[in-house]
């Protein structure tokens, strides 16, 4: 029977993403986002509730993120749940911390907003698209200059 590892959130970046490459020299990219909730409380009284999410994203996709994601940004993400762990240095406690693998991404913000506005690749909009969380998966609605080890991505390749 097929399983299936799926997350969806709409969101706005708590701070700018981090950047680093791995010794081999991949780019990731990693940022949190904050969804909110409101709802009613036992009194009628309304309430909010804001969830942070931690996103990590690989190679084309990272570089994206990096370039056009910024602070306050709203955007879309698309990927799948990975918990790691590791022993406490100080305590000896195991420790767990879970991450959104990301493999899709449509900026939501306009320019001005804490980030770009617009998508990457497929569709009327188009999408950044990562296979797995480590390829990229380029539409025909992308331009060509836009892949890795070319010229950088400019305000003017953005179709919006």
């Amino acid at each position: 029977m097929k399983s299936v590892n799926k997350v969806i959130l709409i969101g706005n970046l708590g701070k700018d993403p981090e950047m680093k490459f791995t010794q081999g020299g991949m780019p990731v990219a990693k940022f949190s986002i904050a969804t909110n909730e409101r709802f009613k409380d036992k009194d009628g009284n309304w309430q909010d509730r804001t969830e942070w999410h931690n996103i990590v994203a690989f190679q084309k996709l990272a570089e994206i993120i990096g370039q056009y994601l910024k602070k306050g940004g709203k955007c879309y993400i698309e990927g799948s749940l990975r918990t790691g762990s590791w022993d406490d240095k100080e305590t000896g406690k195991k420790m767990y911390k879970t991450e959104i693998i990301a493999n899709d991404l449509v900026l939501l913000s306009g320019r001005g907003e804490g980030g770009g506005g617009g998508e990457y690749s497929g569709g009327t909009r188009g999408v950044a698209t990562s296979s797995g969380g480590n390829s990229f998966d380029q539409s025909a609605h992308e331009p060509e200059h836009a892949q890795v080890g070319s010229s950088p991505i400019t305000d003017e390749d953005i179709p919006f």
